[in-house]
């Protein structure tokens, strides 16, 4: 509980072993005004070969599984199986992020954000956290969606948190590397409140499946430019599709 909202994170994750359990860990032990921060944990097993789904449920995590990959599908999939909540919490599931830095997210949607994503780039990055097809295409994405919106963003960081009520309205469908672009665009294409708060990157525990091979970076990369392209050629029919927002996840 976070100064009154219930949190429920979703950490999408394929073969986080190593790193699962101290992320969960960490969030976990998060505490403000002496009360546990994060109220429910749904960890996504993307089809894992390793003990990525043990570890997280030692740690306290509710783990469903999804076979088909994509991290979107894998969002789509915890975010099916989220307890009632006000707030919901994206981290990935590698230790790339600082838990207690969720605390600024937070702290935004409780003064009135829709959405607040955690920037990297505001943020310190770490030397080697970041792969240089992963800066630059963050770069060249977040400045296509300034130019095509008019809304300044720095940033498709996947540290992020939304009000519940506010994820259900944006309709998130992509299933695999598009999802954060479809959430950043669609929220201010309904003209929700969306903000940008600095987050520290450091090196992620084991190798990335995206941005560690060169195949899983041209598809990352296609993904998110293609989302960009078909939102820029939908929004119109998207503005007139907004769905009423409801206040929990009942």
């Amino acid at each position: 509980m976070y100064k009154g909202h219930k949190v429920a994170v979703v950490i999408p994750a394929l073969n986080e072993e190593k790193a699962i359990g101290v992320v969960v860990g960490n969030l976990m032990a998060l505490r403000c005004d002496e009360l546990n921060v994060i109220d429910d944990i749904v960890v996504c097993d993307n089809g894992s070969t390793d003990n990525t789904a043990q570890v997280a449920r030692t740690k306290g995590a509710q783990v469903v599984r999804q076979t088909t990959p994509g991290y979107g599908i894998a969002c789509l999939t915890a975010i099916a199986q989220l307890p009632a909540c006000d707030i919901v919490l994206f981290v990935d599931g590698d230790d790339s992020c600082f838990a207690e830095q969720a605390l600024g997210l937070l702290s935004g949607i409780v003064n009135g954000d829709d959405l607040a994503i955690g920037s990297r780039t505001l943020g310190i990055i770490e030397s080697g956290a970041l792969t240089k097809p992963q800066l630059f295409g963050n770069w060249l994405a977040s400045h296509l969606i300034t130019l095509f919106w008019r809304q300044k963003i720095t940033d498709l960081g996947p540290y992020r948190a939304i009000r519940f009520s506010s994820l259900q309205a944006l309709n998130m469908v992509d299933k695999t590397f598009g999802w954060t672009v479809e959430m950043q665009v669609k929220a201010i294409i309904h003209g929700m409140t969306v903000n940008e708060y600095s987050v520290d990157s450091k090196v992620r525990i084991g190798q990335s499946k995206i941005s560690g091979t060169i195949i899983g970076s041209i598809k990352a990369g296609i993904g998110i430019l293609s989302m960009i392209a078909k939102l820029f050629i939908r929004q119109s029919a998207l503005k007139s599709s907004i769905k009423p927002k409801v206040n929990s996840c009942e």
